[in-house]
């Protein structure tokens, strides 16, 4: 408890990705807004983000209650990952949290370092149900805090490249996509046609950074997260990158808290020929494509030196100091949410990772793979995952991060070297 107030600036600051979608508007079912029947134990989850991945949220808690008759989840919407997770420190705070949350897993490390999450390693190791070698190893690193596991995989994701199929082969390109940083400049310049559209549209997202950086061979922070080195060479490459090709305007960067719709937007106009989003977006821009009448690919996040990218997402986790009986009611609610068959709906139904290897093989993902690849982009990209940093500090240096780099993107005379030393020299002293 001695340490909450020293993350309230931290959670309240926009965590800048694409991780999960952008809508913020909820579902808000009837049916889990019930009151508990006579001899149930409730509980609230609390989520983030509307749309298919609210439905998906609202279907899975319905879906649970009607299973058993011991245990009332009632799911409620909190907005975006920043307002679900500064909500959840207050109502802790303030001794009315929600029993089961989502942590983006970024912000894994705040919440447990600061004692409002339960360590799940216990529950885990008395329950012969969970068989943790099935989750997919390539998601289980921000699982784990100081050696404990206090979340589960649940929705889950990686960056990858969404292309307007339709004008690549206009432009006599391969439809499957770029692979490198060499192929998908040639990709930008192609696709570019002046005053009609651009060859990508993006915004400034440290997500996206992150797996440029990656693509270099190198992270974004030390091993023992003691100093930033997003600041090395992967990391001035990257940005050069970027920067170069904005000036010559075969890519437009946007910024500000509307960058990711704008450039969403731009992409459903054809206004541009590919973005980088999650995959969690994917049945929804599968319907935009639909929509507006062109072919809708997915390819793996261009390589450059290596292969290299972040996972994203969220994990289910537990709040701390709840009840015995509250404590097995969430368990229970958690291990069902993360199980094998939840997993595979909630892939087919919102484009999210699949984070059971089970679901991975089972017949009804390998038969929608079949029928639909643009779904098994981000599971075969997810050999190259890397887990997201989970320093306290992270939000905030991602922040300052944005910043400098948009500095730099506006401001001709400002290198990419100086500008990520500037973001370094204001974030390291936060991780002292």
């Amino acid at each position: 408890m001695k340490n909450i107030g020293r993350f309230i600036t931290l959670l309240v600051l926009v965590l800048v990705l694409s991780a999960c979608g952008d809508n913020q508007e909820g579902t808000g079912s009837k049916d889990n807004k019930a009151s508990a029947d006579s001899g149930r134990t409730e509980i609230t989850y609390w989520y983030a983000f509307g749309d298919k991945i609210g439905e998906n949220n609202e279907n899975l808690v319905k879906m649970f209650n009607d299973s058993q008759d011991k245990i009332l989840v009632k799911a409620e919407f909190q907005g975006g990952y920043g307002d679900l997770h500064s909500k959840t420190q207050a109502a802790f705070a303030a001794k009315n949290a929600p029993e089961v949350t989502l942590n983006e897993i970024a912000s894994m490390g705040v919440f447990a370092r600061s004692g409002m999450t339960e360590n799940l390693t216990p529950f885990i190791e008395n329950d012969s149900d969970v068989n943790l070698e099935d989750f997919n190893p390539g998601l289980m690193g921000n699982s784990y805090v100081d050696g404990n596991i206090y979340g589960l995989p649940y929705l889950r994701s990686t960056p990858i490249l969404y292309m307007n199929a339709s004008m690549l082969k206009e432009a006599g390109l391969d439809p499957a996509g770029p692979k490198n940083w060499k192929e998908f400049e040639e990709y930008l310049r192609a696709l570019t046609a002046d005053g009609q559209s651009v060859g990508m549209s993006m915004p400034v997202g440290i997500w996206y950074f992150e797996a440029f950086v990656g693509a270099g061979g190198e992270d974004m922070l030390a091993s023992d997260d003691s100093e930033v080195t997003f600041n090395g060479t992967a990391g001035v490459e990257a940005l050069e990158f970027w920067k170069r090709l904005a000036e010559e305007g075969i890519l437009k960067i946007h910024a500000g808290d509307e960058a990711a719709a704008q450039a969403t937007q731009d992409f459903a106009n054809g206004r541009s020929a590919m973005m980088f989003t999650s995959t969690a977006n994917l049945t929804q821009n599968l319907a935009i494509a639909e929509e507006n009448g062109f072919e809708l690919n997915t390819a793996f996040m261009p390589s450059n030196k290596t292969s290299g990218v972040p996972t994203g997402g969220a994990n289910l986790v537990m709040t701390a100091g709840l009840s015995p009986e509250k404590q097995q009611a969430a368990w229970e609610f958690i291990k069902w949410m993360t199980a094998k068959e939840q997993t595979i709906y909630a892939s087919k139904y919102t484009g999210y990772l699949p984070s059971r290897l089970s679901a991975i093989d089972s017949e009804e993902m390998q038969s929608l793979y079949e029928e639909i690849p643009q779904y098994k982009v981000a599971v075969d990209q997810l050999q190259y995952g890397k887990a997201r940093p989970m320093a306290e500090a992270y939000p905030e240096i991602s922040t300052i991060l944005a910043d400098e780099i948009t500095r730099s993107l506006l401001e001709p005379d400002l290198s990419p070297k100086d500008a990520l030393d500037k973001a370094a020299e204001l974030a390291n002293p936060l991780l002292q």
